[in-house]
């Protein structure tokens, strides 16, 4: 295993992850809003990665504050 191509390749996913999911969200709070679906409380958040090749599953939970 090749430590640096490994760091490069994740760091990478995580990128892509970031920025297309935010995006996502973004769009989907916005919509939400315009539609006057937006509740006033937070908006509670789940996400999961999973690498079923090697039996992997992470999640994480949040909070997205909207007003």
């Amino acid at each position: 295993m090749d430590e640096e191509t490994l760091n490069r390749s994740l760091r990478r996913f995580l990128k892509t992850l970031g920025v297309n999911a935010q995006r996502e969200i973004e769009t989907a709070i916005r919509s939400a809003a315009s539609a006057q679906r937006l509740p006033d409380s937070p908006l509670k958040a789940t996400a999961e990665i999973h690498i079923p090749e090697i039996d992997f599953r992470f999640e994480l939970n949040a909070v997205i504050q909207s007003s």
